[in-house]
């Protein structure tokens, strides 16, 4: 099914009596998953207000070339580097010959010219203006150089000729849009993943933790978005960014992340567990720091919740994949952990091997499942994270038939 889920759209309204269907456009955008902010001319205020398109998208309508309140005041760039798609809908023939002839004289304009996303436009003009050998040359010189059409329609017109001229409907529009990019092996699906270490306090001032950088983690939720997920990513304390479209929320102990997962597990299809938690946390945290002292203390530590047996468990679980990173008889432990704790789907890999342990930017692991497995070779953890994505879409739908 098409979608544009973690798509950025901007949405440019001109000046014609289509700009009314613009709202409509907004929503349909927007149920096909859509992020859309709206770019709209001078003219295209005289037909719909930008307060209309403002409630409808949520943001704030973008009117002018240089903006005081954007970043550097160059409102043009951030938004060209933001979208994934430039749609405008309607284009009209003044906007054609304007985009045709290279011209920058506007924000909408200028946009055009200074993104590299794909650019879609949907004509919509009088039938005569239409066939006018400019428009018809205009159009040609826009397909050759990248920009996608859709429509005009053909039917009677606002000024009550009949004929080529009128804007495509906002839902053939909304699936056009849609249909430009790839749907995705998890389009629409939604994916929980947990990465990074726990840090389990000790004092004030002090913790017990690992040495996980949280690189699979996040290159996991980076893979899942690529393949059309909404993505959530639990997080230990790492120091990485939020891949884009990705919701993230920051914890700091393994309860932590426990109460974060049970809440958010009954609403996803997919549980992805890369965190490195703590098996254990002291039983007593100290009110004040430690003070040196004895050459020797005791530390009693008590075991901490288990999060994927947990998830795993629980009525109605998601599709749950663990992680098993061992140092040695990793197969061995990685099959058990499968079995007793009732999982779809385990990602065994050696962290004793420095290339492809913790903090490395590789990563070799073994991946399997009830009925079999699958050895993925040494490669970046984006590469290994889109693969295992692959794998884990691939033995959801065979859950499924």
């Amino acid at each position: 099914m098409a979608h544009l889920f973690n798509r950025n759209i901007v949405l440019g309204v001109t000046g014609g009596i289509a700009a009314y269907k613009s709202a409509e456009l907004v929503r349909q955008l927007q149920e096909l998953g859509a992020d859309v902010r709206v770019i709209m001319t001078r003219g295209a205020r005289e037909f719909i207000t930008p307060l209309t398109l403002q409630a409808l998208s949520g943001r704030p309508v973008h009117t002018e070339l240089l903006d005081p309140d954007a970043e550097l005041g160059m409102g043009h760039i951030e938004l060209a580097r933001w979208a994934d798609l430039l749609l405008i809908a309607p284009a009209t023939a003044d906007l054609l010959a304007r985009l045709a002839a290279g011209r920058a004289d506007d924000l909408l304009t200028t946009v055009a010219l200074a993104t590299a996303a794909p650019r879609l436009l949907a004509p919509a003009m009088n039938q005569q203006m239409w066939r006018d050998p400019a428009t018809t040359a205009n159009v040609a010189t826009l397909t050759e150089r990248g920009f996608h059409m859709i429509g005009p329609a053909a039917g009677e017109q606002a000024c009550g000729d009949i004929g080529p001229g009128r804007m495509e409907q906002p839902a053939v529009i909304a699936q056009a849009a849609a249909a430009l990019f790839s749907s995705g092996l998890l389009a629409g699906r939604r994916v929980l993943i947990t990465a990074g270490p726990t840090r389990e306090a000790l004092d004030p001032v002090r913790y017990l933790s690992n040495h996980s950088s949280g690189k699979m983690g996040f290159a996991l939720a980076q893979a899942a978005t690529d393949a059309g997920a909404h993505t959530t990513l639990v997080s230990g304390p790492v120091h990485l960014s939020t891949p884009d479209h990705v919701h993230r929320i920051d914890v700091q102990s393994a309860e932590d992340m426990l109460r974060e997962c049970l809440a958010l597990a009954p609403s996803c299809d997919i549980f992805i567990a890369c965190a490195a938690v703590a098996d254990y946390r002291p039983a007593d945290v100290a009110a004040q720091k430690i003070k040196k002292g004895a050459e020797r203390i005791t530390l009693e530590l008590q075991r901490n919740p288990d999060i994927l047996a947990t998830v795993s468990a629980s009525p109605g679980a998601p599709f749950t994949v663990g992680f098993a990173a061992e140092t040695n008889d990793v197969l061995t432990y990685a099959r058990g952990k499968l079995e007793h704790k009732g999982l779809d789907m385990i990602v065994a890999n050696d962290v004793s091997n420095t290339a492809i342990g913790f903090n490395s930017e590789h990563n070799a692991v073994t991946v399997l499942w009830r009925s079999g497995s699958r050895q993925l070779e040494q490669a970046s953890k984006s590469v290994i994270a889109r693969e295992l994505i692959a794998l884990i879409a691939a033995q959801l739908d065979s859950n499924h038939d």
